[in-house]
Formats: C-alpha cells, sequence, structure tokens
C-alpha cells in the first residue's frame, strides 16, 4: 500500500522554512517548490514568528535551534495562528526529549538532518497516525552516548560543569567528548 504524497489542486499549498542556515533552506523552498508548494522562507526566530502572524501558511518546517531562540517558538505563534497547521521540525541535534517537546506542542513529525525533500514532502502529507517502519541503520552505542550527553548538555543551558556533574563525569573528559564529531 502506497501513500498518496501529492497535494489536491484547490488545496492551500503555503510553506513556511524557518532555518538559519541560508544555502540550505533555498535549496530545500527550491525542491518544495518543484513539489507543488508555495514556500516563504525566514532566517530566525523572529523572522518566522512575524511571517507566521503575517500570513499563517498551512505547512511549516522549523529548525529547532536557530542563532535567535528556539525554533519551537515559532512552532507556538503557527499553532495559535493556524492549528490545523501541518508543522515538520528539522533539526541537526536529533534527541528524544527534543522530539516530545515538538510534538507535544503541534508538531505532526520530527527529522534529523540531513533529510532531504521527499523525506519533508513525506512528513508534510504522510499520514500522522502511521508508525514508522524499524530503522535500517539503528544508531550504534557509542552514537546513543554521544546523543544522551547532548540532551543532558542542552538541558543544563550547555554549561560544561554542571553537565560533568548531572552525568558524574570529570569536566575535562567531557569536553573533549563535546570538541569531537557526532559517532555514527
Amino acid at each position: 500500500m502506497t501513500e498518496d504524497l501529492s497535494l489536491d489542486p484547490g488545496q492551500d499549498r503555503s510553506l513556511l522554512l524557518v532555518d538559519d542556515d541560508e544555502p540550505f533552506v533555498k535549496r530545500l523552498a527550491k525542491a518544495m517548490e518543484k513539489r507543488g508548494f508555495l514556500p516563504d522562507t525566514a532566517q530566525s526566530v523572529a523572522e518566522g514568528r512575524a511571517k507566521a502572524q503575517a500570513h499563517p501558511p498551512a505547512y511549516a518546517v522549523v529548525d529547532l535551534r536557530l542563532e535567535d531562540g528556539n525554533g519551537l517558538q515559532v512552532v507556538e505563534t503557527l499553532r495559535s495562528r493556524r492549528p490545523d497547521c501541518r508543522i515538520v521540525i528539522l533539526t541537526g541535534y536529533g534527541a528524544i526529549a527534543t522530539a516530545v517537546a515538538a510534538v507535544k506542542i503541534g508538531a505532526v513529525d520530527y527529522l534529523s538532518k540531513p533529510a532531504d525533500a521527499d523525506d519533508v514532502t513525506r512528513a508534510l502529507l504522510g499520514n500522522a497516525a502511521a508508525l514508522p517502519g524499524p530503522a535500517e541503520n539503528p544508531m550504534s552505542a557509542d552514537r546513543v552516548r554521544w546523543e544522551h550527553i547532548q540532551r543532558v548538555y542542552e538541558m543544563c543551558d550547555r554549561n560544561v560543569s554542571e553537565t560533568a556533574r548531572r552525568l558524574t563525569m570529570h569536566r575535562r573528559t567531557l569536553q573533549r567528548i563535546l570538541a569531537k564529531r557526532s559517532p555514527k
């Protein structure tokens, strides 16, 4: 059984893309336009909230971590202005806690970068009740550990000393882990 992932001709096709990575958001806007959407872009929380207030879109893709704040603020504005807006959170810092927070305030899906336009389209137009299949490439134990450390680090407002204390880890060891790239 295949999902129909196309827009109806009379359907509102407005799409707000909020991401501070300018080349990425431009590529995604162009790709989503080819798929029938009418994209508008914003590169900050302030700009995203202003556009959501002025012209609430039918769809939105919002980066979680933006230079001037948290993308969840944009989601709250979208929800208040247009409750039926289908919102997808897109982030390079995937963690269970933030995914849960995003869904609780109204996102229909949560995608980790790199996600392509097909992934975004499936998330925006797909059946929200459908359960995802098992992961093709499950995370390694090192990756799970790294994700946990990142989540605690974010919960501690990026305070290394407090994070090290909560993880019962030496501060310098934690600093070395945070300085490295994420494991595969």
